[in-house]
């Protein structure tokens, strides 16, 4: 059996069993099911020649030091070319912790929010959960922690603008 297939069913396996893995800056960003930044030559390429992630999180894509390196536009590329996925931008000192459907922002950044079907009432590309903020991976829609689950931001359905 190839040893990588091997890990990756161990490490499925595990969060089956109520496990939990991680991943900082690209370890981060391969827990996705599609592989930003996945090129052999450079990592400025965001749809390279690798372009498969592990898969936890299902038709996510994940990006890394967002803010600290001005990347917070570079997922609209792959969102634009695949609007089935959900971009994830986590910046530097930043984290999500995934239970389920949901996520919890932790850390002292922010992550974006990508998706092709629901903008900011704005009309922005993507927006921002701070730390505490959480996010249901189904209904693709965050929370501030209170005692209702406010939305975030006045998020609509609306067709991604093209560039």
């Amino acid at each position: 059996m190839d040893n990588d297939i091997r890990v990756h069913e161990e490490l499925n396996a595990l969060l089956a069993r109520g496990g939990v893995i991680g991943g900082s800056s690209a370890g981060a960003t391969i827990q996705g099911s599609y592989l930003a930044r996945g090129d052999t030559q450079t990592n400025t390429v965001m749809m390279g020649d690798h372009e498969e992630g592990l898969g936890f999180l299902k038709n996510v894509a994940i990006d890394q030091h967002l803010l600290r390196r001005n990347r917070h536009f570079d997922l609209i590329e792959i969102i634009e070319a695949r609007p089935e996925l959900l971009g994830i931008g986590i910046d530097e000192d930043t984290a999500i912790i995934v239970r389920g459907d949901n996520f919890e922002v932790m850390g002292s950044g922010y992550v974006a929010i990508y998706d092709a079907n629901k903008m900011i009432d704005s009309g922005g590309q993507y927006y921002f959960l701070a730390p505490g903020d959480r996010f249901n991976l189904v209904t693709r829609e965050g929370f501030r922690p209170t005692r209702n689950m406010e939305p975030v931001e006045r998020v609509v359905e609306r067709e991604w603008p093209k560039q």
